[in-house]
C-alpha cells in the first residue's frame, strides 16, 4: 500500500486536555524522576515555577488523549498490525505547568518511502499550544511495513 504524498500538510481535528497534578506525580513515579520539582508544588514554587512543571515527555502521554488518535491512520488504510515506533524528537518553546489546559494540533510533515517500498515513513509534528502560546512541537515518525513489497 503506498500513502499518498498528497497527505503533506493536512492537520488532524485539534483537541484540549489538562495537565493534572496527579498524573504529573505519577508519571514522575514510573518514569523515576527523584526532583521534588515534580511532585512537590511547595518544591515547584521555591524553585520559582508557579506549578508542577510538566516534564518534556509528558507532553506525548497528554497527545494520547486525544479521542481520536487512531483516526489518522485508519483513513489512510493502513493496518495498525503493521506499524512500527519510528522515533520521536521534541522542540520546546515555554515551560507547561499543572493546571495549564493544552491543545493539541497535528499535521503530516513528510511521507517517503525506502527499501523498494517495503517501508513508508510517516513523519508528524504536533504543535502544543497553551492560549495560543507556542509550548513545543513533538516530533513521531512512525514506519509502516509492506510485507508484499518485501517479497
Amino acid at each position: 500500500m503506498a500513502i499518498d504524498p498528497a497527505v503533506i500538510g493536512t492537520s488532524a481535528p485539534s483537541f484540549s486536555t489538562g495537565a493534572e497534578r496527579g498524573r504529573l506525580r505519577f508519571f514522575a513515579q514510573a518514569t523515576g524522576q527523584n526532583e521534588a520539582v515534580y511532585t512537590d508544588v511547595e518544591a515547584a514554587a521555591a524553585a520559582g515555577h508557579p506549578d508542577l512543571p510538566v516534564p518534556p515527555t509528558f507532553l506525548f502521554c497528554l497527545e494520547m488523549d486525544n479521542p481520536d488518535r487512531g483516526r489518522f491512520l485508519t483513513d489512510l488504510g493502513v493496518d495498525v498490525r503493521t506499524i512500527l515506533h519510528g522515533g520521536q524528537e521534541f522542540a520546546f518553546h515555554a515551560q507547561a505547568y499543572a493546571g495549564d489546559t493544552l491543545t493539541f494540533r497535528t499535521e503530516v510533515k513528510d511521507v517517503y518511502v525506502k527499501k523498494g517500498g517495503a517501508l513508508e515513513f510517516i513523519v508528524r509534528d504536533t504543535h502544543v499550544t497553551r492560549d495560543g502560546e507556542p509550548i513545543a512541537t513533538l516530533t513521531s515518525t512512525i514506519v509502516v511495513r509492506d510485507p508484499k513489497a518485501a517479497k
